[in-house]
């Protein structure tokens, strides 16, 4: 059973090309963590603000300690969060 992590974004007005920027830095330093399991940033082709981030870990600690590397606190809290009308986070299990 993998630990999901469906988080939507909505960049302020302007800020997409940095968040895109944010999320390319994250992708490869989040998939090199050992509990990870996936982790597919989305950009929607209708809506350029929106981004859709697709996430498993082996467990929901492996999601916390995730949350607490020295990069999720640099980009995503200190740099993406600021950019953003909004964020959304559903967490899930798989059924496997």
């Amino acid at each position: 059973m993998a630990y999901v992590v469906a988080a939507t974004w909505l960049a302020r007005p302007g800020e997409q090309d940095k968040i895109r920027e944010i999320l390319g830095i994250m992708t490869p330093l989040t998939r090199a963590e050992p509990g990870c399991l996936m982790y597919i940033a989305h950009h929607s082709p209708d809506d350029p603000h929106l981004f859709f981030l697709y996430e498993q870990y082996d467990s929901e600690e492996s999601y916390r300690l995730h949350t607490e590397t020295e990069y999720f606190n640099e980009y995503v809290i200190g740099q993406a969060v600021p950019r953003l009308e909004s964020r959304e986070r559903v967490y899930y299990l798989t059924l496997d």
